[in-house]
């Protein structure tokens, strides 16, 4: 296990042109980053949950992310085209970790594919009975098998803002019928995909959050960011699964817990930043994050 990578290391031939929550985003020197045909996507071992970015890392997790990006996006090139040129010509700096890509301008939505009920979308189901505009049948309940895959829009909101839960026709009204018909398409194609991969591994794919953007050569709207990960994706246990109950799960949920349970002492409420990971919730945390990688790839990490 090594130490985590947290920040941007400097790459030579590469300008720093953003940094988000996870990802470091490069660009070719001198080159502006709305200009940009080639990108370089580094990702850190940071690891954020309620809008804020949480110490310390978590040892491996960048690498484990990319390792099951390019997994996903191998499985799913039928589907749809991805962003990826290469894992293998970067940096050696940032090698195993960063992938070379196509450049995108990005479609402003957070495209969610739901299977079962939880989190944000069980929480908007208790107050209206619908969850993205589409309307469920009563009687459902944490964790409860939906009777199809529903594709939720959300805002995609600036780093330390709050992600918005929207319905299908707000974000028709923002972004054009047309487009979004195709982004709801194309992203509950891959989660039908991906759930049935994961179900031949034992695994239970409950919900999923895609990024897509449109090609600066062609113009061809391209799944872009990471794909099917721990950070971006809810994977519960096939064996165990039960309704009724919070599901024991191989992804960030385990850090959400954690930081909302009376052992973190921190309320979620209050304007107090989080306190710091303690080191067996960093090791179990990359331990789930390993045994994710493990089950869905078929590769020992």
């Amino acid at each position: 296990m090594t130490e985590p990578m947290i920040s941007a290391p400097t790459l030579e031939g590469w300008d720093l042109a953003v940094s988000g929550k996870v990802r470091e985003l490069y660009v070719p020197a001198g080159t502006p980053i709305m200009q940009a045909t080639e990108v370089l996507v580094v990702a850190t071992d940071r690891i954020s949950a309620y809008d804020h970015a949480l110490e310390p890392g978590i040892p491996d997790k960048g690498r484990i992310l990319t390792g099951m990006s390019l997994f996903w996006f191998e499985h799913l090139a039928d589907v749809v085209p991805h962003h990826v040129l290469s894992s293998t010509d970067v940096p050696a700096e940032v090698a195993g970790r960063a992938l070379r890509c196509r450049g995108l301008d990005m479609v402003p939505l957070e495209c969610v594919a739901r299977g079962y009920l939880t989190g944000s979308g069980l929480a908007d189901y208790q107050r209206s009975g619908t969850v993205g505009g589409h309307d469920l049948p009563a009687g459902l309940i944490e964790a409860s098998r939906l009777p199809r895959p529903i594709f939720t829009p959300a805002t995609k909101a600036e780093q330390g803002a709050h992600d918005e839960n929207i319905t299908v026709e707000e974000a028709r009204e923002r972004l054009g019928a047309d487009l979004v018909d195709q982004l709801e398409d194309l992203t509950l194609q891959v989660y039908r995909r991906a759930l049935q991969i994961a179900a031949e591994r034992g695994i239970v794919l409950a919900d999923t959050k895609l990024e897509f953007g449109h090609s600066r050569t062609d113009g061809a709207l391209t799944l872009g960011d990471e794909v099917l990960t721990p950070d971006s994706s809810r994977f519960w246990f096939a064996d165990t699964y039960q309704d009724g109950r919070v599901q024991p799960s191989l992804d960030k949920q385990f850090v959400r817990d954690w930081l909302t349970s009376p052992d973190s002492g921190w309320d979620r409420g209050s304007a107090t930043p989080p306190p710091q990971l303690p080191a067996q919730v960093v090791e179990q945390t990359r331990e789930r994050y390993v045994e994710a990688y493990e089950r869905l790839t078929g590769t020992r990490f």
